[in-house]
């Protein structure tokens, strides 16, 4: 792994030219090492195995095109669904089309800006749990921080999807089923890599499929509950609510309960696992930079001083929005999407093939050589350059962008900014020596070792 003093933790990139089997192995234990270095600077990159070729897109116009302007010729990608089946089934994540639209469509008004105001009160309340469980753990051993991001990021989803905090009996299982679905999956299924019909056992593990069923029977039992409540009249008034009730504008048609499953498992997985990397991330950064800290701790004491604590606080919070942005430019929890190619194509001269794979890396984007100022480095304030202005627009998409944007987006800029506003206005943290975590992509982009982290009271 690269280290330097003043460049945050990158993976060491694999050799140019590998075989296709030692690819494949390297890619299966982590997709960020195993690309080449090339990637970083290249407008495009062509891959060829036997059985399909994928493109890697990082010039802004081919992005655009298959994000913003032709998304339903670009749909997502058969081979990306095999491995999160099991828990995901046909959540608005994965499915295409008519299906995706019909969801999106119910989905949307949930998290619309108006209605967002109202998940405050549960964020703050998340956010000072998550103070006094990090309080009761200080001592002189270091913290692992990603469980403790993880911890406070299931909660939010709890206590704003159903209004249950994460000591609840049943959010706490789903969370522990969680964990352990997480260890069981593997990056990529066997199903993505070969061209198997549709028939054909995928092989997921035994672990995989199991804890995917526990937690599913978990969600279900939470939907069901929910269902009973808004017959009776007595549900109150949160997003699972909110989801439940909202008819299609075009059909009148809800979500079935099983549908509703999908649904809410892939808010956990997504709000959940996206928001407790990239706090994570962010926390590390800010250790390894107490100046960047000891601003956010300062903007923290001001705005939470001023008054009773409400959602228009956020738009007080400039530092620490600015540097969780930073945090998952350098660090954007999902490092890759993939699409395919439903017709033929001309990506930069080059012919691409119906079924190709076309894979947007916001990895390799956020962090591109012949786009951004200072590249691998740590600089929040490169928000108001001209630079960075120009690549916000053009290479920065950790939420996705175009209709496939995620529906959260708006959700985890509240988050984020937040909680990391709260931790810092209350700990200091610093980095552990000889202890630099190992940036990999599992679900998300994570710590290999986890991140540790000492931590002081202020």
């Amino acid at each position: 792994m690269s280290q330097s003093p003043y460049l945050p933790p990158k993976p060491t990139p694999r050799p140019d030219r590998v075989s296709l089997w030692r690819y494949l192995r390297l890619f299966k234990s982590d997709i960020l090492s195993a690309q080449p270095a090339r990637l970083y600077r290249a407008w495009m990159a062509e891959f060829r195995t036997p059985f399909f070729r994928s493109y890697m897109c990082n010039d802004p116009q081919l992005v655009d095109l298959v994000l913003k302007e032709r998304p339903m010729d670009f749909p997502k990608s058969d081979r990306v669904r095999e491995g999160l089946k099991p828990l995901l089934r046909e959540s608005v994540f994965i499915t295409n089309g008519e299906q995706w639209l019909r969801q999106r469509r119910i989905i949307d008004p949930a998290f619309e800006g108006g209605k967002l105001r109202e998940t405050f009160p549960a964020m703050w309340a998340a956010g000072q749990a998550c103070v006094g469980r990090m309080k009761a753990k200080i001592g002189a051993e270091p913290i692992e921080i990603e469980s403790e991001t993880s911890h406070v990021a299931a909660d939010i989803i709890f206590r704003t999807l159903f209004s249950i905090p994460i000591e609840d009996e049943t959010a706490s299982a789903v969370f522990s089923e969680f964990k352990s679905h997480q260890r069981a999956s593997p990056v990529v299924n066997l199903g993505a890599l070969l061209p198997l019909p549709r028939w054909f056992p995928r092989f997921h593990a035994r672990e995989t499929k199991e804890t995917a069923r526990r937690i599913r029977a978990l969600i279900e039992k939470l939907t069901a509950a929910r269902a009973r409540q808004i017959s009776a009249g007595t549900a109150p008034d949160d997003l699972a609510t909110k989801i439940m009730t909202t008819p299609d504008p075009q059909t009148g048609a809800r979500f079935s309960t099983e549908e509703m499953i999908d649904q809410v498992a892939i808010f956990f997985l997504a709000g959940h696992e996206t928001s407790a990397s990239a706090l994570a991330w962010a926390l590390y950064l800010l250790a390894t930079n107490p100046d960047w800290q000891d601003r956010i701790a300062a903007e923290a004491k001001a705005v939470f001083e001023a008054g009773n604590p409400d959602f228009s606080m956020l738009g007080k919070l400039k530092l620490s929005r600015a540097v969780f942005r930073e945090a998952m430019r350098l660090y954007p929890p999902v490092p890759m999407f993939v699409r395919e190619a439903r017709c033929p194509e001309s990506f930069r001269g080059r012919a691409v093939k119906p079924g190709s794979q076309v894979v947007i890396s916001p990895w390799h984007l956020h962090r591109h050589e012949r786009l951004w100022d200072n590249h691998d480095g740590f600089d929040p304030a490169r928000w108001e350059t001209e630079n960075g202005k120009a690549c916000l627009r053009a290479a920065y998409i950790p939420f996705s962008t175009g209709p496939r944007v995620c529906p959260g987006a708006g959700f985890a800029m509240a988050e984020g900014p937040l909680l990391l506003s709260m931790l810092v206005g209350a700990f200091r943290f610093g980095p552990v020596e000889r202890r630099a975590p190992v940036p990999v992509a599992h679900l998300t982009v994570r710590g290999k070792d986890g991140i540790w982290l000492n931590i002081s009271e202020r």
